[in-house]
């Protein structure tokens, strides 16, 4: 796993967040992190086509060897799911076409992976990814960013 480099997504087609890891003498360490963020109001295909566009451009920079993406997890709004299976749609498709793997990971067992609790909190999440990588509390880690870090990680757990 050494040298390793693993791309978490957490789907979104308004905000969709990245985090990147690689794997540094067996300890991951934390690359980057950040959202791709649509305009709001704006059409849906408009915002599939931002999404695909950037997504394959961080793609040919960054040069994952895996992609981690969350899978679709939605108990209330019906049409908030639409338009996240859609976005995740782009993402896979952006995958497909640059040869990378992908594996997917449903939200109660990333939680129950990295936090040992599969009903654990967003802010949950967030605080853990932060303590892990030790990011000062004065930097801007957002949900989603947070929970592309915590999808990319939980393969370090998860892998034999």
């Amino acid at each position: 796993m050494e040298g390793k480099r693993i791309l978490g997504i957490d789907p979104g087609s308004g905000r969709l967040g990245l985090g990147l890891i690689e794997i540094i003498k067996g300890k991951p360490h934390l690359i980057h992190y950040d959202c791709i963020t649509t305009t709001p109001n704006s059409p849906e295909p408009q915002k599939l086509s931002f999404i695909y566009y950037e997504i394959v451009k961080r793609l040919n920079e960054i040069k994952p060897d895996l992609m981690a993406i969350e899978t679709l997890f939605f108990a209330r709004n019906i049409s908030s799911a639409f338009s996240v299976g859609q976005a995740r749609g782009v993402v896979l498709l952006a995958a497909a076409q640059a040869n990378i793997e992908v594996v997917e990971i449903a939200p109660l067992r990333l939680k129950k992976v990295l936090l040992g609790n599969g009903n654990a909190k967003k802010k949950d999440v967030q605080n853990f990814i932060r303590h892990y990588f030790n990011i000062d509390a004065k930097k801007k880690l957002g949900d989603d960013a947070a929970d592309a870090v915590a999808i990319a990680l939980s393969q370090v757990f998860i892998a034999p």
